[in-house]
């Protein structure tokens, strides 16, 4: 995968002409796929489902925490820790995001969801859920593939995943319960400790951050930076994706059949979803513009601030209404419209480096499209 080396891209009018790999351009193809098998699993086979149910442990299914396990690790080995200081350092990213994950992004869905589904109260929680949940997965593969800051986007998820175990269920009472009083609108409860949000951080996020800073470590410190960025990055590199597109195709399987059978009510969910993405991604990439944070860190400023952690969303909406509840279905909805819409941001946001950044958002090694992304220097 086509990924970015620095904060910096080269102006368009000094750089050569360059495009993604086969593979990368390639990319929204192989999710379609994915996608597809999935839904065609799930409606086709409903033991499936039945199955990933039963693989599970503390509301967390295994074959998919497997995935996203096997996702995250290439990209964060990638990250160099040692550029991170210079990261946290940087209150105007750091404060825009938290603005962005805490106050904006759950104020809109409130918003959307009241406006766009008032007579369904439980989608309506459900998707309340999905967006306290920010998002810690998915992210570092949409920010890598948009070629945003690396080390920029761990230490944003890092921080929000911080503030996910405190703000989770503090803003889910807020939410659902007071400020509906406030407004005179149907309240609803949610029952959920910081015990279970911290152990969901802990996997999704502790397990592959831990994991990559042990390899980068090992790795120069036996055989240098040159090996391992040149050798051993483009040997794991394409696992990212092989776990990618293992997690989508559990993902939809799991819900195959509630998406075939109740397709009105899936359009419903995704309606808000689509503009909260639309909307929270544009938000951050004009808020990162606007403070001068350049491409890449404005572009991973949007990915974190839209993208959201769906297992976590799922758990809890399991564990607080039942697996059969219309919260769980607006849960698992969430992630199947976050697939396709960020894969689609991607692209929107590399056309937006080159004509509004004025920048080449791509690698300045990278080669031409013909040559696979494997093959590529710390593809």
């Amino acid at each position: 995968m086509s990924v970015a080396t620095s904060p910096e891209r080269a102006p368009i009018a000094a750089a050569a002409p360059r495009r993604l790999s086969a593979l990368d351009r390639w990319l929204p193809l192989w999710i379609a796929l994915a996608m597809g098998a999935g839904l065609v699993l799930g409606s086709t086979v409903p033991a499936v489902g039945t199955l990933l149910a039963q693989l599970e442990i503390g509301g967390i299914s295994l074959p998919i925490a497997l995935g996203l396990l096997v996702m995250m690790y290439p990209v964060l080995a990638k990250v160099r820790y040692d550029r991170v200081a210079a990261i946290t350092g940087d209150r105007r990213l750091l404060i825009s995001s938290l603005v962005l994950n805490w106050l904006v992004g759950p104020a809109l869905m409130f918003a959307l969801a009241w406006l766009l589904l008032p007579d369904l109260p439980e989608y309506r929680t459900g998707l309340i859920i999905v967006v306290l949940a920010r998002c810690i997965a998915m992210v570092v593969i949409w920010n890598d593939l948009a070629c945003g800051d690396r080390e920029a986007a761990a230490v944003l998820v890092a921080v929000n995943s911080v503030f996910q175990v405190v703000a989770f269920a503090l803003l889910g009472w807020f939410y659902l319960t007071v400020l509906p009083t406030w407004l005179g609108l149907e309240t609803q409860g949610l029952d959920i400790s910081m015990g279970e949000i911290a152990i969901n951080v802990l996997i999704f996020l502790g397990i592959p951050l831990a994991a990559g800073f042990a390899s980068r470590w090992i790795g120069e410190r036996t055989r240098g930076r040159d090996w391992y960025e040149r050798t051993y990055l483009p040997a794991v590199g394409p696992w990212a994706l092989y776990g990618l597109l293992f997690t989508i195709v559990l993902l939809f399987a799991l819900q195959g059949e509630n998406v075939v059978q109740r397709p009105l009510d899936v359009a419903r969910i995704a309606l808000p979803l689509l503009v909260y993405f639309a909307l929270m991604w544009s938000i951050g990439l004009v808020t990162g513009k606007a403070l001068g944070l350049g491409y890449a860190r404005s572009t991973t400023l949007a990915f974190t601030a839209a993208g959201n952690n769906f297992e976590l969303a799922i758990a809890v909406a399991i564990g607080a209404f039942g697996a059969a509840s219309g919260q769980a279905l607006a849960g698992v909805v969430g992630p199947l419209i976050e697939v396709p819409v960020l894969v689609g941001l991607v692209y929107v946001s590399l056309w937006a480096g080159r004509v509004w950044f004025r920048t080449d958002p791509l690698p300045q090694d990278l080669h031409v499209s013909s040559q696979p992304s494997h093959e590529r220097e710390g593809s």
